[in-house]
Order: C-alpha cells, then sequence, then structure tokens
C-alpha cells in the first residue's frame, strides 16, 4: 500500500459477514466516473440543503462550481462544512460514496486553469469555461469553485457481500 493510500475500516455492523473493505482504488474510480453528485449544505437557519450538481476528482480532492448568489455559496460563507455523495440507483449493485470536508474556495489562475481543463474532459465541450478574476466564466455568467478536501470518506458496496468501509484523511 502506498503512503498515499489511506487505511481502510470496515464496519462489521453494516456489512455483510466475509464482507472486506473496499479498496480505496475503487472509491476513486466512482469519484472520477460520476457524471452527478449531490452536495448538502446547511443554510443560516439551521436547515439542511441538498442539490445535484457535477463535480470533478482533481488531485485528491473534490472540486465543484456553483455562481456567488447560488443557495450553495451562500450557506457555505456561513458553514464551510459539505457532505458530497455519488453512486447508483440500484440497491443491490454498485458502490456508494459520501464524501465529508470542508469547501475551500479556489482563486488561484493557475489551478482554475487546470480545473478548467478537468471540467471540459470530464463533461465534454459544453462544460468549457474560461478563468477570469479567480472564477470561471462561461456565456457571461460567474461560477466560484470549491476545493473539499476529504475528511471522512464512506463506500457503500451494494449486492453480496455489502460492505461499508470508512476511510478518516484529515
Amino acid at each position: 500500500m502506498s503512503q498515499d493510500t489511506p487505511s481502510a475500516e470496515l464496519d462489521a455492523d453494516f456489512s455483510s459477514p466475509g464482507a472486506k473493505p473496499t479498496e480505496w482504488s475503487r472509491v476513486e474510480e466512482v469519484l472520477s466516473g460520476a457524471g452527478t453528485f449531490w452536495v448538502s449544505t446547511v443554510r443560516p437557519d439551521g436547515r439542511p440543503h441538498v442539490t445535484p450538481l457535477i463535480a470533478v476528482w482533481w488531485d485528491g480532492a473534490l472540486h465543484f462550481a456553483t455562481g456567488p448568489g447560488e443557495r450553495k455559496a451562500l450557506n457555505l460563507a456561513e458553514n464551510p462544512e459539505v457532505v458530497l455523495t455519488t453512486g447508483t440507483p440500484a440497491w443491490d449493485a454498485g458502490t456508494d460514496v459520501v464524501v465529508e470536508g470542508r469547501a475551500e474556495r479556489v482563486t488561484d489562475e493557475a489551478e482554475l486553469q487546470e480545473l478548467a481543463g478537468a471540467w471540459q474532459s470530464a463533461y465534454g465541450p459544453d462544460w468549457a469555461f474560461e478563468v477570469r478574476e479567480g472564477a470561471f466564466e462561461a456565456d457571461g455568467g460567474v461560477a466560484w469553485v470549491f476545493r473539499v478536501p476529504p475528511r471522512t470518506v464512506f463506500a457503500f458496496a451494494k449486492g453480496e457481500p455489502f460492505g461499508q468501509t470508512r476511510w478518516r484523511l484529515g
């Protein structure tokens, strides 16, 4: 196991007998190949806010974009704690992944250029962005980019054997 690979803990209470921890490489495969994620933030009054979006797994963190006036961005300005989830709709096949962490706004122009390329590689030419003044811009709209370094990650292996694996990264 490489030094960059976090240690996995299988939760036997939520796993089938004989289940093994999900490999970290499987988690990265799911995060890299997912089309849709669900982001959960907290409104200023404490109520949850959940919405679908696209995201990019790049350089060991999830990245997503949102307009500065959108509810997600407003929530993150007050409370940067966030959860992103992705997986499959089937209950008995595939792997669901949950990433918990703290959202950090990305403003470095060189990093944003690389992320713009990652977005286009992942989602195609409809997701081409220009980088201006520390943000993405497309069709006149501005989107702030957020990085979420994982603090805790859960993988839910669905189908026999079912398994719940946790990694604590930070």
